[in-house]
């Protein structure tokens, strides 16, 4: 099991909190953005700069079990489908139920926007965000954590 950050739009203080959960728990967390980006990591991947060379690496750096960090929800559908877990940097855990509706609104607001109309950006990012995505990471890597020690005492 790994963190994988698409680290090309991602807070710093999400960074910050996946590197030090990444720790207490003894697990690797790696990033991956453009050359565009200065990100320090232990485990950083740079990739062009074309609009989805991130996405992609970190699609195929996924695997089951792993727990990846996207604001975009076309790379959480793919790597839900690798049976990876996904969440946002607000601490949204994505689910696959929820992905046709996503995917069909990003189309609709991308449509939009190609015909001149204006859509809303992202709101501000606040403590109560670094909170709900710190508590919300937490979760899944206890989870992960618990799934493990009851694993290992089923072999015995």
């Amino acid at each position: 099991m790994k963190i994988l950050v698409d680290a090309d739009a991602c807070p710093k203080m999400v960074l910050q909190i996946c590197c030090e959960l990444g720790k207490k728990y003894d697990i690797a967390v790696w990033t991956v953005a453009s050359f565009n980006h200065n990100i320090q990591s232990d485990h950083h991947i740079t990739v062009e700069s074309d609009s989805q060379a991130a996405d992609i690496k970190v699609m195929n750096l996924s695997e089951a079990g792993d727990i990846i960090i996207t604001q975009d929800w076309g790379l959480a559908a793919m790597v839900l489908g690798k049976h990876a877990k996904c969440l946002s940097p607000t601490g949204r855990e994505y689910r696959s139920g929820q992905m046709e509706f996503l995917l069909e609104e990003r189309n609709l607001k991308a449509k939009l926007r190609r015909s001149g109309g204006r859509t809303k950006g992202p709101r501000k990012r606040t403590g109560e965000d670094d909170r709900r995505f710190a508590a919300s990471l937490e979760k899944l890597l206890t989870r992960h954590h618990i799934e493990e020690i009851n694993g290992s005492m089923e072999g015995e």
